[in-house]
């Protein structure tokens, strides 16, 4: 186990290598993430009131059941008959008619709450929250949401949300025109949310700290494990698999602390990424890593291009016949195809080479693409093709 002389002695060993680390490697902490240590989504169910007529109206039966339960659980009748024996028959009878009328719902807007609990959030911290209508309010403008609770996936209630709402969007009518501009029926409260509660992780009880590469590759989590031990000794890192990495940790959590600040800050060289050529088909957009080659292949490309001309005419008859003035269409059809030139791909080539050829016979982007996908079809290219 780690002890406290023995973390400052790393510490210090740790600071000689990171003073001789190259410039061209990355951090552990850039390429890696800690098992366990990641954000928790949210979300709630709620109303924005305050709102200037656009909300969700009587078109939305769900805002007034919601605003009529939430008014009954703060001891607020709403529908029912009137059972004050002191009010006179005529008077009764008409104060049960107007409480079994409709609310009128335009100032309110049914809305969904979501917000992401960030990692080790403590009780009492504010987080962010963004709030959008579900119904058919046609802005929350000027709203504020009243008390939301926002649950995790298991239920439990993590955080309370309230506040006035920020909407950048504006919608304008006038004379039968109208503009919008962004959306005004979503909006954000900064430090809208209160954290009730806190969740679990395993990060002061576990044996080992996990370190999970954001791109698996072997070579990438092998690179990791030797750069810890070699700070560390060897036998404190250990790979799983080409994700994961387990490391020893220290029991105290103060220690523990200190120790991942170490790791985190100890410079690796990852592993060069598969050969991937990624091309965008809407914008015509193809990008090539260093890493693809070509085997021998000739290629040349060149679109046939076809030009029809019409020309119209008038036909006229010779004089005294019974002929009738009439028109004529002719058509001229020119068919041209440029004599460009094959250009060589030689065995192992790289991505210089592809480049500069296909220059020189001035193909576009999308002659570039469909130069890729036959050299990807005849077997050539030495790469995976991805379309997006």
């Amino acid at each position: 186990m780690f002890t406290v002389k023995r973390i400052i002695l790393l510490s210090a060993l740790v600071a000689a290598i990171l003073a001789t680390s190259t410039a061209a490697a990355d951090r552990i902490k850039d390429i890696t993430d800690v098992a366990g240590v990641r954000s928790n989504k949210l979300i709630g169910f709620g109303l924005v009131v305050g709102l200037q007529g656009s909300g969700d109206g009587k078109d939305l039966p769900l805002t007034a059941q919601t605003l009529k339960t939430m008014l009954s659980g703060l001891g607020v009748s709403v529908d029912g008959p009137v059972s004050d024996y002191d009010l006179g028959d005529q008077m009764a009878a008409l104060a049960a008619q107007n409480a079994k009328k409709e609310l009128k719902l335009e100032n309110v807007a049914a809305v969904m709450v979501t917000a992401e609990l960030p990692p080790f959030a403590k009780p009492g911290q504010r987080i962010d929250i963004n709030v959008a209508a579900i119904g058919v309010a046609e802005s929350l403008r000027g709203g504020s949401l009243i008390m939301t609770q926002l649950r995790g996936v298991d239920g439990q209630t993590y955080a309370l949300a309230q506040g006035a709402m920020t909407v950048t969007g504006i919608t304008s009518n006038a004379a039968g025109s109208s503009i919008q501009i962004g959306v005004p029926t979503s909006g954000r409260i900064p430090n809208g949310a209160t954290v009730e509660r806190m969740v679990d992780t395993p990060f002061e009880t576990s044996d080992h700290i996990v370190l999970n590469v954001r791109n698996a590759d072997f070579s990438t989590s092998n690179a990791i494990t030797e750069a810890i031990n070699l700070a560390f000794g060897p036998g404190v890192a250990s790979a799983i698999d080409g994700v994961s990495i387990a490391v020893m940790a220290p029991q105290d959590s103060s220690q523990r602390v200190t120790f991942l600040s170490m790791i985190e800050n100890l410079d690796v060289s990852p592993g060069e990424p598969a050969a991937r050529i990624v091309i965008n088909s809407r914008t015509g957009t193809a990008v090539i890593n260093r890493n693809v080659k070509v085997s021998a292949v000739a290629v040349t490309h060149g679109p046939i291009t076809v030009n029809i001309s019409a020309t119209n005419e008038v036909s006229q008859p010779d004089a005294f016949t019974d002929g009738v003035t009439v028109g004529v269409q002719n058509a001229n059809i020119e068919v041209t195809e440029p004599r460009n030139k094959m250009f060589l791909f030689q065995p192992g080539v790289d991505l210089r080479d592809i480049v500069d050829a296909v220059n020189q016979v001035g193909a576009s982007p999308s002659s570039l693409i469909a130069i890729l996908e036959a050299l990807k079809t005849s077997g050539s290219l030495r790469a995976d093709l991805v379309v997006i």
